[in-house]
């Protein structure tokens, strides 16, 4: 049985993009990046809404010469993992081991948790906010970036209320934070 794990590098404030859609005060360095690949190894498949899907397919044809060593590892980690994109509009995958769902099931992501070898993620904000509804998300990873951004996109939604557990929390030379937080 898998867990499914949200993790998304926010504000301090608890944004994934700013007001103006901007995500590149996120960026991790290469200390944080390394870390990153490490938690993701775990995952054998990702759940995305369209446009995370849109944002991360890059990693599949991204040319990895002369690219850091923290971003050839994390594209193999990519490349290696199963992808399901919930989206009504996007016509076919453009990525290898992807599959396209038109609409969220929450019954199914259940019998994908249950029948899975390894963990799932979900990404996306608004996928993710769908799951965390549906009470499908064991875990919560936020990376903590030393900014306010002051509104965008949020990483939680606000109509829900979950009880968590601190599991883990890991600071770094950059300032920015890790937490892991389980279900309670």
């Amino acid at each position: 049985m898998g867990k499914l794990i949200y993790s998304g590098l926010t504000s301090l404030d608890g944004y994934i993009a700013d007001a103006t859609g901007d995500i590149d005060w996120a960026a991790p360095d290469d200390e944080v990046h390394a870390f990153v690949n490490d938690l993701q190894r775990s995952l054998g498949t990702y759940l995305f809404g369209r446009r995370m899907y849109e944002v991360m397919s890059w990693w599949e044809t991204l040319d990895l010469e002369g690219a850091p060593e923290v971003a050839r590892d994390f594209a193999e980690v990519w490349r290696v993992a199963d992808k399901v994109v919930y989206s009504s509009t996007l016509a076919e995958p453009v990525t290898e081991r992807t599959r396209i769902e038109r609409t969220f099931d929450p019954d199914t992501v259940r019998r994908m948790k249950d029948s899975a070898d390894a963990d799932l993620s979900v990404g996306g904000a608004n996928l993710a906010a769908s799951a965390i509804r549906a009470g499908l998300v064991d875990e919560f990873q936020q990376f903590l970036t030393p900014i306010i951004v002051g509104g965008g996109l949020r990483f939680l939604p606000d109509d829900v209320r979950v009880d968590l557990e601190l599991l883990d929390e890991h600071r770094f030379t950059n300032g920015v934070v890790f937490v892991r937080y389980g279900l309670r």
